[in-house]
């Protein structure tokens, strides 16, 4: 899960790195990089490319890609380490989804580590002023449309292998990007490829050691550690990027990611 944290910092660095550029033209490199290495995957293991539940897998692709675009260009308003600690308020949304579309049931405990969560939000918006209002609304979006990317995964199920899942995905993300990023193309220049095919390879590495991690290891033991993302990109946003975090920021995003970790170890608890 670490190794996954840090390869998701990498491509996160890489997308504001890439801030000259516009976000589709982003989109289609991120997603060429790994349709490229999942197909390759599905190829070697003789696994259909198409699928089982192939309604379940589109709809997922094109929640998901449309997730990813809000995510890359609230990077252009927003500090990495504030995009990514927002972007985790995903499970919240995916919890609310449940409890409307799968008929799920919240407890009582989990309703206050989400309040905690959100009075991170508010933290953040209502006294730091050098959050964007666009950004925020930008990354909240993102983060309803990922809530919806859990459940309709959960509804899939275990119907399809995660790599066929992925490369829908991959394959909306890059037909999308590479048709609307075509008036805006624009040449990248010098190390500027490097960056954009590692957007790609990043990415695909995250997705990868995330699986193996949930498939090697208790979720209580693992599932914390998805959060060094936001330590991660922080450090590396105000190391490499220069970018400012106000103690009200850093406030916000300690208590964002101290509801959504309590809520997860709550829940691997009430499981065992």
């Amino acid at each position: 899960m670490i190794i996954s944290a840090l390869a998701f910092t990498l491509m996160n660095i890489s997308v504001k790195q890439l801030a000259q550029y516009n976000v589709y033209e982003i989109v289609f490199f991120r997603g060429l990089g790994s349709l490229l290495l999942t197909m390759g995957i599905l190829y070697r293991l003789k696994i259909p490319v198409l699928g089982n539940k192939r309604k379940l897998l589109v709809l997922r692709a094109l929640i998901g890609t449309s997730s990813m675009t809000l995510f890359f260009m609230s990077l252009k308003y927003l500090s990495a380490g504030t995009a990514v600690s927002l972007r985790y308020l995903a499970p919240i949304f995916s919890a609310i989804f449940a409890i409307l579309l799968l008929k799920e049931k919240i407890r009582a405990p989990q309703w206050l580590f989400f309040l905690i969560s959100f009075t991170g939000v508010l933290v953040l918006k209502g006294l730091d002023t050098n959050v964007s209002t666009i950004g925020l609304l930008l990354i909240l979006a993102a983060a309803i449309l990922s809530g919806l990317v859990y459940i309709t995964i959960s509804k899939i199920g275990n119907s399809d292998h995660p790599v066929v899942i992925i490369n829908y995905f991959m394959f909306t993300a890059t037909v999308f990007g590479g048709l609307l990023m075509i008036p805006y193309w624009k040449n990248p220049i010098g190390t500027d490829w490097i960056i954009f095919i590692g957007l790609g390879i990043f990415g695909f590495i995250g997705q990868l050691y995330m699986t193996k991690a949930f498939q090697i290891a208790a979720n209580n033991l693992v599932a914390p550690f998805k959060y060094l993302e936001v330590l991660f990109t922080g450090l590396i946003g105000f190391m490499w990027l220069g970018e400012v975090y106000t103690q009200w920021s850093l406030l916000g995003i300690i208590l964002i990611i101290l509801g959504l970790v309590s809520n997860v170890i709550y829940k691997s608890q009430r499981n065992k």
